[in-house]
């Protein structure tokens, strides 16, 4: 399992929003934003909730638990599933 940013691109499409100015209001560094486009690379817990709170949305906005391996159905819903939970929520 690994740390996908995809909720964060989608929550900034749905505001019509571009990352840079994203990385303006939040005060996050171009790098901040290049490693969450890595595979691999992660932020702090401190930014995560910089960018929340920036957004005013919830983690599960910004992040998710995704598979290291490809599912036999090739996709896994199980992030857009929790994500339209936890907006039906607030």
């Amino acid at each position: 399992m690994h740390i996908s940013y995809k909720p964060l691109w989608h929550t900034l499409i749905e505001r019509n929003m571009r990352k840079e100015d994203l990385r303006l209001a939040a005060g996050l560094t171009t790098n901040m934003i290049a490693n969450m486009g890595k595979e691999g690379k992660h932020i702090s817990m401190d930014t995560l909730a910089r960018i929340c709170e920036t957004l005013d949305c919830g983690i599960m906005d910004v992040i998710e638990l995704a598979s290291d391996e490809p599912s036999a159905t090739g996709g896994n819903d199980n992030g857009k599933t929790e994500r339209k939970n936890h907006r039906e929520r607030h």
